[in-house]
């Protein structure tokens, strides 16, 4: 009876593991949506400030108090712009010039510089063959998933794929950060605090650049921009944030694999689109490649190294 006990807590951490793989990959046919008539830095701070509305409403229902220290409130501001300011503009601007397909299959990359960064400076998770395999069969499952036919631009808007290459380096910083420096607060007070750092910093900004007084954007556009904030951002913020403690960096991580694979079901289910028998293919490995990251340690067999103690 004892070895059963984990299963129940794993299954349902998995469970919130698809559910943010889902709010995130939608937010690509979102951003796609807006971006068309809003720019970056104005859309961005949309989303950051309805987010930063929907959590302080979450930590006042919950009487949970923000913290007050200053190194904290510097720490979040770091994280902020890891996870959200510096990535989601890079991502945002972008995808002005590549098609979500491509951003998500680009973007998607993150696991892999979680992988390498834990592997080569931080040391913070214990790591293994069985990890590093997981993490190349996602690959291959985004790419399948995908499909060779998105992937035949990768020679144009060099730029714009740079930038969601960019992102997902960010996001890679962001989830080991995060981990390292935010298990001692609840979830919804580090995610509030990020996006209320972001919004500080992106209104002013746009208001000097964008001047979003004279957009006139279509309801359209501004229903993606509200989807992007409240759910996208908002409730997929406390998701991460509760998965960075009970998953660890990596297996967070792993939830960009299924991002592409979220992506097909919303154009079957939206667009009427097919799947092929190479994008089922990709998909099973997407999601093998995600349970073998999140193999319980005890699993590992003959680590590359062991967990060091985080100062």
């Amino acid at each position: 009876m004892i070895l059963t006990r984990p299963a129940p807590r794993l299954t349902t951490e998995l469970l919130c593991l698809a559910l943010l793989a889902t709010l995130w990959g939608s937010s690509y046919l979102f951003l796609k949506v807006a971006v068309t008539e809003i720019p970056p830095i104005t859309l961005i701070a949309v989303r950051v400030s309805i987010a930063a509305v929907f959590l302080m409403v979450v930590i006042t229902v919950r009487r949970t108090r923000l913290p007050r220290d200053p190194l904290t409130w510097r720490r979040l501001l770091v994280q902020s712009f890891f996870n959200s300011i510096g990535a989601w503009l890079l991502v945002a601007w972008g995808q002005q010039y590549v098609d979500s397909a491509l951003a998500s299959v680009l973007n998607s990359t993150s696991p892999i510089f979680v992988f390498l960064m834990t592997v080569l400076f931080t040391r913070h998770e214990s790591t293994s063959l069985i990890r590093l395999g997981g993490a190349m069969l996602g690959i291959l499952g985004v790419a399948l998933i995908i499909g060779v036919d998105a992937l035949q631009g990768l020679g144009q808007q060099v730029a714009g794929q740079l930038a969601a290459v960019a992102g997902a380096v960010l996001y890679g910083v962001a989830a080991i950060y995060g981990q390292r420096r935010f298990g001692h607060l609840p979830a919804p007070v580090t995610a509030a605090g990020t996006m209320l750092w972001a919004s500080a910093v992106l209104v002013p900004l746009s208001l000097l650049i964008d001047q979003p007084w004279e957009l006139r954007p279509s309801t359209q556009a501004m229903a993606a921009a509200g989807m992007l904030g409240l759910f996208c951002t908002g409730i997929a913020l406390l998701l991460y944030f509760r998965l960075l403690r009970t998953l660890g960096s990596l297996g967070t991580a792993s939830q960009a694999y299924l991002r592409a694979g979220i992506g097909v079901g919303l154009g079957m289910i939206f667009l009427g689109e097919t799947i092929s028998l190479t994008v089922g293919f990709g998909l099973i490995a997407a999601i093998l490649g995600v349970a073998m990251i999140n193999l319980p340690p005890s699993l590992f067999a003959r680590p590359f190294f062991r967990r060091r103690r985080l100062p």
